[in-house]
């Protein structure tokens, strides 16, 4: 059996205290270095995924999709030995300033799996626009099967309760906090950061996911970037937590 592990996580963008939280982030990915990594929310003409690919010994390649603007979006990164084509990814757009990332990844001596990333609409109130993007990218990796299953990361906006978790679920994907634990998270946003123009829409609660589906299975899943800096408790590496996920592949 191999086992892979997995992280996401909204790095916001270069908002809220963004040189302050550059070294916690630097820190907790150095000790991290997960083999499959999802960012949202990455500014590209800054570098943001490549600072964090640069963070520890791993040596990543990163693939990359535009949503709403050429120089921010969402990122994969990969970690050697797995190996993607640049040529291979693809990218679906989803509209208000959305899109998801679809990466095909081989694993030395297993399967290959597509590693997908997303960010869904952000205003609470606005359900039907996440559960309308969340269809729209079921129905696209509906199409694009892979033999060793399929990952999907993200910000998804959406709570448990709403009709977007369901669409996931009701599509043949478990969620691997979820799986590991019984149940999910109670909060992945907010961090606990403090900061001027921080965003404070909605109730705390529980937004981010790594979804799996097919013969992939979760055998440990914990919250990561999730520790304050020493004498700062208001200080977080990003608004969101973030997931990572051991799971299994292969037979």
């Amino acid at each position: 059996m191999r086992y892979v592990d997995i992280a996401t996580l909204n790095v916001r963008n270069i908002a809220d205290r963004w040189p302050e939280r550059l070294p916690l982030l630097l820190a907790d990915m150095a000790a991290l270095q997960p083999d499959l990594l999802g960012l949202q929310e990455c500014v590209f003409a800054v570098g943001q995924d490549r600072l964090l690919g640069a963070a520890g010994e791993g040596a990543y390649v990163i693939h990359r999709a535009h949503a709403g603007r050429p120089e921010y979006g969402n990122s994969v990164l990969v970690k050697a030995p797995l190996t993607s084509a640049p040529a291979t990814a693809e990218r679906l757009e989803l509209g208000r300033n959305r899109s998801a990332l679809r990466v095909p990844v081989a694993i030395p001596d297993g399967p290959e799996v597509a590693m997908v990333v997303t960010h869904l609409h952000h205003v609470p109130a606005d359900e039907a626009a996440r559960e309308e993007q969340a269809r729209a990218l079921v129905a696209w990796l509906d199409e694009r099967p892979v033999p060793g299953g399929m990952i999907v990361v993200g910000d998804f906006n959406a709570e448990p309760v709403e009709a977007t978790y369901r669409i996931m679920t009701d599509a043949g994907f478990r969620s691997a906090y979820a799986e590991a634990n019984g149940d999910e998270p109670a909060v992945t946003w907010p961090s606990g950061i403090q900061a001027p123009g921080m965003d404070t829409d909605g109730d705390p609660g529980c937004l981010d996911y790594i979804w799996l589906r097919g013969p992939l299975r979760a055998a440990a899943c914990r919250l990561v970037f999730d520790r304050p800096a020493v004498g700062d408790p208001t200080l977080y590496p990003s608004d969101h937590l973030g997931l990572v996920a051991r799971v299994a592949v292969g037979d």
